[in-house]
């Protein structure tokens, strides 16, 4: 809009944008403010009516957390089956994007298609099969029963991801190589899996996010092995100081605890998120 034409509408187009901007802003931030804000509350607070900042700021609740040894191990668990996760998403993931963006072979585009599909079905639908394949494997109980489940949440869209970006590489570099005796293999680990880096770093972090945040197949998994259960059930499972207490303001703390790494890891790569998100949205 030409502000020298209608300075006018121009202003209001400038206000409008903004007051959207605070608008989304206030409606994402909000819930971890609030989170924040109960985290800090004593337990008489809590229950009192709502304030928008702790009367007596107290780190009790995050002590509580902390010496919860149950929330403890959670922690543990959740971050050794995420990591193992993301790596079997990662490494899966790429070989099986290499094949259908970049070898010609029949049925590539029912395969891709297939792979999408997957995603379409609830957790809940194919909950009572995947119970079945974990107890005739011996993994019900264990967190080997979340990594060898979790691929299914994880791998259709790094493989859907992955797949555009191995297309969008340029063809000569693969010729090239295969000009200077390099082998199949050596092409894709050599010369075009690095060029994918912010595409691994973009899905790798959601893969993690989603193997991270996951309760349903945690809790349904790890029900009758308290030792095996991830963070997000550990939480769901905690228990106040005296009968009927909802121990909401711990439960807060540990959910902010919990959400730390994942702003971390946002922070570190964030510069290699933004170009996995763009990489391929301009060419030439």
């Amino acid at each position: 809009m030409n502000k020298e034409r209608n300075p006018t509408l121009y202003y209001l187009g400038r206000i409008g944008f903004w007051a959207l901007i605070v608008l989304i802003l206030f409606y994402t931030l909000f819930p971890f403010y609030w989170a924040l804000n109960s985290s800090l509350k004593t337990e008489n607070e809590i229950i009192a009516p709502a304030s928008w900042i702790p009367n007596n700021p107290t780190l009790i609740n995050y002590q509580s957390a902390f010496s919860n040894d149950q929330f403890i191990r959670g922690l543990a668990n959740s971050a050794i089956v995420s990591g193992i996760s993301v790596l079997l998403a990662l490494v899966v993931g790429s070989f099986a994007a290499y094949a259908l963006g970049r070898l010609q072979f029949k049925g590539r585009t029912v395969v891709m298609y297939s792979v999408l599909a997957m995603t379409i079905f609830p957790q809940i639908s194919i909950l009572s099969g995947l119970f079945k394949i974990v107890s005739d494997l011996g993994f019900y109980g264990s967190p080997a029963a979340l990594v060898a489940t979790y691929p299914l949440l994880t791998l259709p869209f790094t493989v859907w991801t992955l797949n555009s970006f191995f297309k969008g590489l340029p063809a000569e570099l693969e010729q090239a190589a295969y000009v200077d005796g390099a082998t199949p293999f050596q092409t894709f680990y050599m010369v075009l899996l690095p060029l994918t880096a912010p595409a691994m770093v973009t899905t790798g972090l959601l893969a993690f996010i989603s193997a991270w945040n996951e309760y349903l197949f945690a809790l349904t998994f790890t029900a009758v092995n308290p030792e095996a259960r991830t963070v997000t059930v550990a939480i769901a499972q905690f228990s106040g100081q005296v009968s009927r207490q909802e121990p909401i303001a711990e439960i807060m703390a540990a959910s902010i605890v919990v959400t730390v790494p994942l702003i971390v890891l946002v922070l570190i790569f964030q510069r290699r998120i933004v170009e996995g998100l763009t990489a391929g949205a301009v060419k030439g």
